[in-house]
């Protein structure tokens, strides 16, 4: 067991001595002395990690606010490609003793050093790392900035990050090692993690700026660490909304969705008070999970599944969550009889299900599925998530079986099938008796006008959406063949517009893969955190059209070439 604490004045004094052992004596950058300091140190923070008693290593905050920071030394502030301000800090000295550079050490000094900065604010991080560290840093989510200096005979490149980025890209890090066993006791002030984050992908926005200043990158990015769908909204959704986009904008939407209610009733075949519409399926999740549950609550989710649930049951609600473990030796399939055991013991509140499930693609049959839920006890409410049903076919749905039960609720976001994901448009089918109270506490307004037409325009082109499922599943198909010839990926058969792969054990981390690609704005999703069983080494990808599936197979074929050199760096400790 590591600890992670802020170094008192006795810390310090060894701080100093270990500075000398490891930048005077090991990289020879000063001359040899009892100990080491610098004029920084008055203004520095320092944090520590120890085993036991011992410290083993340290790392050094400076806010850019201060008098100087140690990049000032080698490097104009005008070169660097951001501007400092009071909300960037510089992360320096992060040293562990030789001993421990084969252990997490670094990776929870890195860590606390983001922790640290986020609480006072900060926004960016710029580090400065020799070349033995680059892979690590890189790994955490720093961006070179193609800028060198040198410090004796010793070469450093120039990093830095957003701390937005360095906290997905950190956040999912810390929960492998938890689980791992690489645990720690955490005895700074702040929270080892922020509370009501919930990471979703989403890391191409760094590319394009978080205010979106750079849109015209967008065909640049490949967008594939989120599952929005590669082809376009309908010619009749596009058209509607170009046409009427000036008065769309400035116009208050129908206060409860009707006309979109009416739409999706129509085309599910319930009757409208078995409808219930949200600003997307989190909209929906979290109104309904907090209403209907409590910390008292015991609920049981799938694992691996999409993230969002076992956040909100456990972070935001506080309810116990037991888990179904799926198994990569049966495909991630759903284990019915299991299932079925686990309902029939009426220890639950809820059940949650995605299918088809995420990331693994999965599906089980309507029927099969049906059978389980008849059986359960009614006081046990199931909430079936068919974001994906409709590439596997209308026909597999549960909604009008939702709407007639007594405790089965179905709840269907539009984006990802009907490429509606920028406005947010999605909804719940269930007994009348279920949603009622949730309408309630529905705010008005909830889902934009310019969602409220598209979704209703997009209901009305089902041939043009089924053909876009067929191609979707002919893309697939092609991409799942290249990944395993040419990458050599375990790839899961899946049903949706995703894939989840397993990386050859013996090479890079999911994570490595990741951050290289990103490089070459490719953006895939580092899976390895969706579950308590996937391992370091599983990827999802979306599957895009055919050329920009072809770019994604060229950058990892690259990325994993290079990643497998020998010689190439996959240590998770040393100096910055």
């Amino acid at each position: 067991m590591m600890i992670v604490a802020l170094a008192d004045d006795k810390a310090r004094q060894a701080i100093y001595r270990v500075r000398c052992e490891v930048y005077a004596l090991e990289l020879a950058q000063h001359q040899s002395a009892k100990t080491l300091r610098d004029e920084l140190d008055a203004v520095a923070t320092y944090l520590t990690v120890s085993v036991g008693d011992k410290m083993v290593g340290f790392v050094s905050i400076i806010p850019s606010e201060a008098s100087g920071i140690a990049i000032d030394n080698y490097i104009e502030r005008k070169q660097l490609p951001f501007e400092v301000d009071p909300s960037v800090h510089e992360v320096r000295l992060l040293t562990v003793l030789p001993q421990y550079r084969h252990t997490p050490a670094a990776a929870w000094l890195m860590w606390a050093a983001l922790r640290w900065v986020e609480s006072l604010g900060g926004r960016r991080i710029v580090v400065i790392g020799r070349g033995e560290v680059l892979g690590m840093c890189l790994r955490f989510g720093f961006e070179a900035a193609d800028l060198t200096v040198r410090s004796g005979a010793v070469r450093f490149e120039v990093m830095s990050a957003s701390v937005q980025r360095l906290r997905r890209h950190g956040q999912e890090l810390v929960e492998r090692m938890t689980r791992g066993g690489c645990g720690v006791e955490w005895r700074l002030e702040m929270p080892i993690k922020r509370l009501g984050l919930c990471y979703h992908g989403g890391a191409f926005f760094d590319a394009i700026g978080p205010q979106f200043e750079k849109l015209e990158q967008r065909d640049c990015i490949v967008n594939a660490d989120v599952l929005d769908a590669w082809f376009d909204p309908s010619q009749g959704v596009v058209d509607t909304l170009r046409d009427h986009l000036p008065w769309l904008l400035r116009t208050s939407p129908p206060t409860g969705c009707e006309g979109m209610v009416r739409a999706i009733a129509e085309a599910r075949g319930v009757h409208p008070a078995c409808v219930l519409p949200g600003a997307g399926s989190s909209d929906l999740i979290f109104l309904a999970l907090r209403s209907w549950l409590t910390a008292a609550s015991r609920v049981l989710i799938l694992d691996p599944m999409y993230g969002e649930y076992a956040h909100v049951l456990e972070n935001v609600i506080g309810c116990e969550v037991d888990r179904l473990s799926l198994r990569r030796e049966q495909h991630y399939d759903i284990d019915l009889k299991q299932l079925a055991v686990s309902l029939a013991s009426g220890r639950y509140s809820l059940a949650v299900l995605v299918n088809p499930n995420s990331p693994t693609g999965r599906h089980v049959d309507r029927e099969a599925l049906k059978s389980v839920l008849a059986q359960s006890p009614t006081h046990t409410r199931v909430w079936v998530d068919e974001t994906y049903i409709d590439y596997v076919g209308s026909g597999q749905s549960l909604e009008s079986y939702a709407a007639d039960s007594e405790h089965v609720v179905v709840c269907k976001s539009m984006s990802k099938v009907y490429a509606l994901s920028g406005v947010r448009a999605a909804y719940m089918i269930g007994a009348a008796s279920l949603l009622d109270p949730l309408r309630e506490l529905s705010p008005p307004w909830s889902v934009s006008l310019p969602g409220q037409l598209a979704a209703v325009r997009a209901l009305e082109d089902a041939d043009y959406y089924e053909s876009r499922y067929a191609e979707t599943h002919q893309l697939r198909e092609v991409l799942a063949a290249e990944l395993e010839a040419r990458c050599g990926f375990d790839v899961l058969p899946g049903v949706a517009n995703f894939l989840l792969c397993h990386i050859p054990e013996h090479g890079p981390t999911a994570s490595e893969v990741v951050a290289r690609c990103c490089d070459e704005n490719v953006f895939l999703r580092d899976a390895s955190g969706m579950g308590l069983n996937l391992g370091d080494y599983a990827i999802r990808i979306a599957v895009k059209d055919a050329a920009t599936n072809a770019r994604v197979l060229d950058v990892l074929v690259a990325v994993l070439s290079d990643l497998v050199t020998p010689g190439r760096d996959s240590t998770s400790a040393s100096d910055v």
